[in-house]
């Protein structure tokens, strides 16, 4: 299937790894010309090149989202080349705390790169899109902003955070050819998944190879329809379908895919 991506700029941030990769390599392979944005130069020029080995087109952005000189850069860098049609907000990070050793400058970190950042690259942005008539904002969001759970009450806000203001934009870009949506991935695989899979399933007796580790965890950890952990691809899929024409009518949205571990209609 055509998403008609071809010639659109999209700007993925926190794309020199895990799931902002994995989307930066799908648009590109749609078509689109890839800004692919980092902190770490060598992995940022690593996503570029393997797109221009495989066809694609890509340029690299580096800079620091956490502060507004940061992102001053990123974005400078990256409307250097031309507009950018698709912005895909998806640098975030978190640290595994609780209620009792979370600190409140934690909160605050976390609500700066996880909300803040991504409203400074909306602000620098999408006016430009205001311009050509035309674009997309799609924020990565998550579960844990619908259904938290006791552990990362910082993190579980933040993406709540994510989710609300993402239909704020979409009101108030109401009429211009602008959509603003969520993409809400459940519990993804990826390395760091994996190797913490086979660190604790001796202690938890989850089994000996990764599939039969992989449907225990699911099973005890996050109970979904497909029983299985998502993968990248699955959620990159997603944000093509809603950079592309065909989502035209589809603003305000949240779309979770986790396989219905998030239990709403």
């Amino acid at each position: 299937m055509d998403y008609k991506l071809a010639g659109k700029r999209a700007l993925v941030t926190g794309s020199s790894a895990g799931l902002g990769e994995a989307i930066a390599l799908m648009l590109a392979n749609e078509g689109a010309h890839l800004i692919v944005h980092g902190r770490n130069e060598n992995r940022t020029n690593a996503i570029v090149q393997r797109i221009i080995e495989s066809g694609g087109k890509a340029e690299a952005v580096l800079g620091d989202l956490s502060t507004d000189e940061g992102a001053d850069q990123v974005a400078n860098q990256a409307l250097a080349g031309g507009p950018v049609d698709i912005l895909v907000n998806n640098a975030g990070f978190y640290a595994h705390t609780s209620w009792s050793n979370t600190s409140c400058q934690d909160w605050l970190d976390v609500y700066n790169v996880n909300v803040i950042s991504y409203v400074r690259m909306i602000q620098r942005i999408v006016p430009t899109m205001k311009l050509q008539g035309w674009g997309r904002v799609i924020n990565i969001g998550g579960g844990l902003g619908l259904q938290p759970i006791s552990d990362l009450p910082h993190y579980n806000a933040s993406l709540a955070a994510r989710h609300n203001m993402s239909v704020s934009l979409a009101r108030q870009l109401s009429g211009t050819g602008i959509t603003s949506n969520v993409v809400a991935p459940g519990a993804i695989m990826n390395p760091g998944v994996e190797q913490w899979l086979r660190q604790a399933a001796p202690q938890k007796g989850w089994g000996t190879d990764i599939e039969e580790m992989e449907r225990n965890a699911v099973k005890e950890l996050v109970p979904n329809d497909a029983n299985r952990f998502g993968r990248q691809e699955e959620v990159a899929a997603a944000v093509v379908y809603l950079a592309s024409p065909y989502a035209d009518y589809v603003s305000g949205a949240l779309l979770r895919v986790d396989a219905g571990t998030v239990r709403s209609i």
